[in-house]
């Protein structure tokens, strides 16, 4: 196979065809089989039963994935923008380049951190991150990345609105149950947990209010996080609508 073939097997854009090459696909298997044993190997249990079973698979995960990897960068010259030695280091630091990237260094990574529980637990999450290689292969994600374009003004400010009703209630809430309650309202930053829970509908209910001014507040708060929920729903609903919408008619 040729550096030209090679690089319409492995770039989207370059295919001439529908839909993604043999190679790509078989790419993409890997990526989710390699995400699916990141999962399972979090299970104790799992691990005990076959106590080299994962090592092994993660082993040949990466070893595949640096293959590919080389690859890409052989075949990446038939870009006119990543030809040349400079070509291929602005490629190396480009966006999905450093996603392939860090499919691999995990692995490795695993080996300085070997005796640092946390960061080993830290390093198969890190693992996940595979997945989100699968966004070179979809159309999608450029539709959801132009409609939040689209309507970055309308979602900042209903951002902004967010914002403020958190620091009104966490304010008032202060006010009127610190006196009560010093632990969960002594403060406004303190109150800002519940004001939280609150206006996304969560209700953990491990901090309530006992006042009866404060129960007001508490029924003004939850019934204005109902609106605040829906005002950026509503936004992206109708920026995904309009983003496929021009996709389908282009």
């Amino acid at each position: 196979m040729n550096k030209a073939t090679l690089y319409q097997q492995l770039a989207p854009e370059a295919r001439h065809e529908k839909g993604l090459s043999r190679l790509n696909q078989f790419i993409c298997l890997l990526i989710l089989l390699a995400s699916m044993t990141a999962i399972l190997e979090t299970e104790p249990t799992l691990r005990l039963m076959a106590p080299g079973l994962f090592p092994a698979l993660e082993a040949i995960f990466v070893g595949l994935f640096m293959v590919e990897y080389l690859l890409r960068l052989y075949a990446i010259g038939e870009d006119p923008r990543y030809r040349g030695l400079g070509g291929r280091l602005r490629y190396i630091f480009s966006f999905w380049a450093l996603i392939d990237l860090m499919a691999i260094l995990p692995y490795f990574m695993g080996f300085i951190v070997y005796n640092n529980a946390f960061l080993l637990r830290l390093l198969r999450l890190a693992r996940m991150l595979r997945l989100a290689r699968l966004g070179r292969f979809s159309q999608a994600w450029a539709s959801l990345a132009d409609a939040l374009k689209s309507r970055s003004h309308e979602l900042l400010l209903s951002a902004g609105v967010a914002g403020l009703l958190l620091l009104f209630s966490s304010c008032c809430l202060y006010v009127v149950e610190a006196a009560a309650q010093p632990e969960a309202f002594g403060s406004v930053p303190r109150a800002l947990w519940w004001s939280i829970a609150t206006l996304t509908t969560v209700g953990y209910g491990d901090v309530t209010p006992v006042t009866a001014l404060g129960k007001v507040f508490a029924g003004l708060t939850a019934v204005a996080g109902i609106g605040l929920i829906a005002m950026p729903t509503g936004i992206l609903a109708a920026a995904f609508s309009d983003a496929f919408q021009n996709k389908r008619n282009s």
